[in-house]
């Protein structure tokens, strides 16, 4: 059976890796004429880990990874420990798989080692998706008609595949901003970290790990909309900026410490030390009742953005991949369509309880001090005693391949 997958990000990779495991003969078309060393840290838990295994990519992908020990959460203005739960050799015990830190360029270009170049048209611009009956076409700017049985849209966030199926729809601001920055940790060797820290204040959150085998810290300083109007005239007229989704957008000398002013010294620390930093508005999209039309599907952020605050984007698209490859393992080309129904049908509803929790968490992470932050933090805490790991590590133990109901 021939596929075309849109779109060679993490998502469109992995579902390139698990067709062709499953037997099919699969081109991954590209807009970007190489690919290049983007973004910043990831996180992969045990449910997305245990699927790298099963490519055959977990140990080459683990040997550029930081394996945390435990996650800490503390207050923001004097960085006591709230609590803390378990990760490391206990997680991989537990879960039977590890909880990886990487650098997202270490994870894309494992997975992109896996494909065959001969597979990969770099430079490739989609401009339109059509199908019938018997197959599906995917239209490239240079007037090409790529012809198959299937077509997987893993074209991102900014998805076209996804208007071409269901119209009008636009990618949503969260109300949220990141600013983005790696620092050698040599240069934060004196701070005392833990090996995960998300440090919880009203309006703000601050979350740093180590990368690429320790050598590297990844800060990630996230700021709500609503909080950054209140530093004031200059963050109101900046507030259209800020909204700009972009791995590449620079903040402006000091920025991130105006944000987080009168937070703990290391977080201040860190900021001050962290040189270039990059800032970027954080959008999601608006849950589907389904992902495929025909022979056509949706897969990753193109089916199921969601914010990063339970580090399970790309982990999602991971799945994603595996249950597409799963449900069409034998199949042949007249049963695509109701093969992609069993696919939706096994990830929709995950993916999309997925998204509303990352949103909550978000909620939660900026409550005002007060009342409000007093009782999370003493729910997280009595959690905290009485579980070894985190609330979400429930959804770890799940082996989506394992799941195949019709």
């Amino acid at each position: 059976m021939r596929a075309v997958v849109v779109g060679a990000g993490i998502g469109g990779l992995a579902a390139t890796l698990s067709l062709r495991r499953a037997g099919h003969d699969v081109t991954l078309v590209e807009q970007a004429a190489r690919f290049t060393e983007i973004g910043a840290g990831i996180q992969l838990a045990p449910n997305a880990t245990r699927l790298l295994r099963r490519l055959g990519l977990l140990d080459a992908i683990a040997a550029q990874a930081a394996r945390p020990s435990h996650v800490s959460f503390r207050t923001w203005s004097d960085g006591a420990e709230i609590c803390r739960y378990a990760l490391g050799r206990a997680a991989e015990d537990a879960f039977g798989a590890p909880y990886l830190l990487l650098h997202r360029a270490d994870l894309h270009q494992a997975l992109a080692a896996a494909v065959p170049p001969t597979s990969v048209r770099l430079n490739t611009v989609v401009v339109g998706i059509d199908q019938d009956d018997e197959s599906a076409s995917v239209t490239t700017a240079n007037g090409d008609r790529l012809r198959a049985d299937l077509v997987v849209a893993a074209d991102g966030i900014r998805s076209a595949a996804r208007q071409w199926l269901f119209g009008a729809d636009e990618a949503v601001f969260s109300g949220t901003a990141a600013y983005r920055a790696l620092l050698p940790a040599d240069e934060v060797a004196d701070l005392d970290l833990p090996d995960l820290g998300i440090w919880l204040g009203p309006g703000r959150h601050f979350v740093h790990y180590w990368v690429r085998r320790g050598e590297l810290l990844n800060v990630v300083a996230v700021v709500t909309a609503e909080a950054r109007t209140e530093v004031g005239t200059e963050a109101k007229a900046e507030a259209e900026t800020v909204a700009a989704e972009s791995w590449t957008a620079r903040a402006e000398p000091g920025e991130q410490l105006r944000e987080f002013d009168g937070w703990d010294s290391r977080v201040l620390d860190v900021l001050e030390r962290a040189g270039q930093v990059f800032r970027y508005g954080i959008h999601t999209r608006v849950p589907l009742a389904r992902w495929n039309i025909g022979r056509v599907t949706l897969l990753g952020d193109s089916a199921h953005a969601m914010v990063p605050f339970q580090a399970q984007g790309a982990a999602q698209a991971i799945m994603d991949a595996a249950v597409l490859g799963d449900v069409l393992t034998g199949a042949t080309p007249a049963e695509v369509p109701d093969a992609l129904d069993r696919y939706v049908r096994r990830r929709l509803a995950t993916a999309t309880t997925m998204q509303a929790n990352s949103a909550r968490a978000g909620d939660d992470f900026h409550l005002p001090d007060g009342p409000e932050a007093q009782a999370r933090n003493a729910r997280m805490s009595a959690y905290a005693d009485e579980h070894v790991f985190l609330p979400q590590a429930t959804g770890w133990a799940v082996d989506v391949l394992d799941d195949r109901r019709s």
